[in-house]
């Protein structure tokens, strides 16, 4: 496996609507840790980020990810005066690999229960579709991130 070191500035961004499951969420962390890549969490969790058995989940990767946590969608987004916000959905027409990640992107992932409202799919400046065969439901969150980021990272760091 080949290491790259990126700078602060060039990490592709993901992040996470009131996840609601730990597990996935310190998968992600582990994800991002080894990818390089910031990790965002949108609150309120399903779970407390300070509970044992999280922290033992995530193991020393919480420390080793570039980790952000916002209140709430409007704190996220008003932080995001540069760069894009892209939405992985089921609810999208555009699929992944035709889309042009740039440095800087944020890829954002809804509440594994629930997705996300309303209110997000029309802010985000871009919506997503990982396709999958009609007759299946949906990919886990922790799958997902990986597919997309590392389309991100396959196009601008190839």
């Amino acid at each position: 496996m080949t290491q790259i070191r990126l700078k602060n500035s060039d990490l592709f961004g993901v992040a996470l609507y009131e996840p609601d499951i730990p597990q996935n969420t310190a998968a992600i962390i582990r994800l991002c840790a080894c990818f390089g890549a910031r990790l965002e969490i949108i609150e309120p969790c399903g779970f407390l980020l300070s509970d044992k058995k999280f922290k033992r989940i995530s193991m020393d990767y919480k420390n080793k990810c570039s980790l952000k946590l916002f209140k709430n969608f409007s704190d996220f987004e008003n932080d995001k005066k540069t760069g894009r916000i892209i939405l992985m959905t089921t609810k999208a027409k555009n699929k992944y690999f035709d889309f042009n990640f740039k440095k800087n992107d944020t890829i954002l992932f809804g509440r594994e229960s629930a997705g996300v409202p309303k209110l997000v799919h029309e802010s985000v400046d871009y919506r997503l579709l990982i396709p999958i065969q009609k007759n299946t439901r949906s990919l886990n969150i922790v799958t997902s991130v990986a597919i997309a980021l590392s389309e991100a990272l396959r196009q601008n760091y190839n």
